[in-house]
């Protein structure tokens, strides 16, 4: 009994997994997922550049090579990961993410 137990749980946070991630946003006051990590990717990046630190720097503060990699190629991150970018690089969360949620003008 208790291998059927795990398989379900498992097959119940790939589909939690699956819905967060799949889920296609008609709500014009939330933001396009995609486009908000790209954004916040970027943001981070220039961030990172602006204090003076390599990717491979970032390996001091307890983050991956890849993993960063991934965050500023815009790949979506948890609260926790967003908070410990946050206290790396000393600045509010509110600061980083301020404008993210901005949909793009059409440009003539």
């Amino acid at each position: 009994m208790p291998p059927v137990l795990t398989r379900t749980i498992t097959t119940r946070q790939l589909i939690c997994s699956w819905c967060f991630c799949s889920w296609n946003f008609t709500n014009s006051e939330v933001p396009d997922q995609a486009k908000f990590f790209a954004r916040l990717g970027e943001r981070i990046r220039k961030l990172r550049k602006a204090q003076g630190f390599s990717q491979e720097d970032m390996i001091s503060f307890g983050f991956s090579a890849r993993h960063w990699q991934q965050i500023e190629a815009g790949r979506p991150i948890t609260l926790t990961t967003l908070l410990r970018i946050c206290e790396v690089f000393r600045v509010p969360a509110a600061r980083l993410l301020q404008g993210l949620e901005r949909k793009e003008r059409p440009q003539p």
